[in-house]
């Protein structure tokens, strides 16, 4: 009865329309791939890789993670909190607004406005929008947690909160901008306090938005598939109030030499090697309480994902680091080691934790049981394979690329041209388009398999410990 006072149709209209922002995310990425290796596929004005490439970008980064963000905030606040969605009317104007705001930015960078930033390329209109869409959010969410009838927070409402004031925070002050025409605009800043700006929040926007919301749904979905709690309250909070210390200081690892002081570049790099620590909290905590349950990593598909995803986030923060070390940077910087970099994070540790979390949600919002639990297995394969190939791939190239472009002759001249390390790439860019073609295969058969399941999935009473996710 309790259940049947929740709002779960907003839950089931973000989680639909975040599975097509994500699929148009994968497919224009294998497009951008392909025009890699093949420029004749590069199909001017709209059909271009500088264009197409930050609508993948956008639509991987915004309808589909910013998309899960708001899903599954909005199924865990109300049962964290034991309540009711603060305003329903309120949320279903952000879904109509979320998709406004997607489909304008697809149109007007196929149109080629942008404000040139990178991960922040949406020009002055959009930003109005965003803030708009992101109030609404930020209100739903803390008045509903300020009306909770649990006393105790868990962690995932802490991340929750400190994604939602980060993300704010952020966003409006990179945004800051002098416009020109509708759309074009200038940066408040200029020269190298700009560049400190975006980086500042170009790294800040991970930390908000594609870090402490997937550790949300981590800490939520991970006791809810096990059965079992999660190992330390405690450690939790300690590893959140130190991520959020640490994680603000480092944005400007991204500039290592460059204008901007040695000692912001010092303070980086050192707040980026000690974000090692809590980062590890969080994958020490989820491994320990596998604590005998380890079995269930064959028996359970839910907690493959999650596992495998936090697993990909406890390696993404070991190389983030490194690579924010002065002398592994002046070597790597520039190379495809970078993208290799970014998408274990979005591929592997992202995309693993929401499609978990979807997962989790089919038989609590339909009332119907997955359909195939050897499609999800599947699905699980194919992902992880395609990652791993798209990523190795690129880690190898940038390798490569680093060691020709700082190669040179004992007369002190370059011993490779930037055309000779080129035609290098070619083998590892195709093995990146058969890597993301893999994805793009295991995200049709989760999406099939979602269908089926809406479908004609068995019906399904859920009561106590979930064990939908077992084999």
């Amino acid at each position: 009865m309790q259940n049947q006072q929740y709002n779960t149709d907003i839950v089931k209209s973000f989680v639909h329309w975040s599975l097509l922002w994500g699929l148009v995310a994968v497919l224009v990425g294998v497009m951008a791939s392909i025009q890699m290796t093949n420029p004749e596929f590069n199909l001017p004005p709209y059909l271009t890789f500088g264009r197409l490439r930050p609508v993948h970008t956008n639509a991987g980064l915004y309808g589909w993670g910013v998309g899960m963000i708001f899903a599954t905030f909005f199924y865990m606040v109300q049962r964290l909190c034991k309540i009711r969605l603060w305003s329903d009317k309120l949320a279903t104007f952000q879904l109509y607004l979320f998709n406004a705001t997607i489909i304008a930015a697809a149109v007007t960078l196929l149109m080629g406005f942008t404000s040139s930033k990178e991960y922040h390329e949406l020009e002055w209109p959009l930003d109005v929008m965003i803030v708009v869409l992101w109030v609404a959010f930020a209100i739903n969410i803390i008045m509903t947690i300020m009306q909770r009838k649990e006393e105790q927070m868990y962690i995932s409402l802490w991340y929750m909160l400190a994604s939602i004031v980060g993300v704010a925070i952020l966003y409006l002050v990179d945004s800051a901008a002098v416009p020109v025409t509708l759309f074009k605009s200038y940066s408040a800043y200029a020269g190298t306090n700009d560049a400190n700006v975006h980086w500042w929040f170009g790294h800040n926007a991970v930390a908000m938005a594609f870090t402490a919301p997937p550790l949300a749904m981590f800490y939520y979905f991970l006791p809810k598939s096990t059965g079992v709690p999660i190992y330390s309250h405690r450690l939790s909070i300690i590893a959140f109030w130190s991520l959020i210390f640490m994680y603000l200081w480092t944005g400007a690892h991204h500039l290592l030499w460059t204008p901007v002081p040695d000692w912001i570049q010092t303070l980086a790099m050192a707040f980026s090697v000690m974000l090692i620590a809590p980062s590890w909290g969080s994958v020490i905590n989820g491994y320990l309480s596998m604590k005998g349950q380890w079995h269930q990593m064959r028996e359970n598909y839910l907690v493959k994902f999650l596992i495998l995803g936090i697993t990909f986030y406890g390696l993404q923060t070991l190389q983030g680091p490194m690579q924010a070390v002065r002398s592994f940077s002046a070597f790597i910087h520039y190379t495809d080691w970078v993208p290799a970099h970014i998408h274990m994070g979005t591929m592997g540790w992202v995309s693993m934790i929401s499609f978990a979390g979807i997962y989790y949600l089919v038989p609590r919002l339909y009332g119907r049981q997955i359909y195939s639990v050897q499609l999800a297995n599947l699905h699980f394969w194919l992902v992880l394979i395609g990652q791993l190939i798209w990523s190795f791939s690129l880690w190898i190239a940038g390798v490569m690329q680093a060691g020709m472009w700082t190669a040179m002759n004992p007369d002190g001249s370059l011993t490779y041209t930037f055309m000779e390390t080129m035609v290098e790439m070619y083998p590892f860019w195709w093995a990146r388009t058969i890597g993301g073609v893999i994805f793009l295969a295991g995200v049709l058969v989760f999406i099939i398999n979602l269908f089926k399941s809406f479908r004609n999935g068995e019906a399904v009473v859920l009561s106590g410990a979930t064990a939908e996710g077992r084999a």
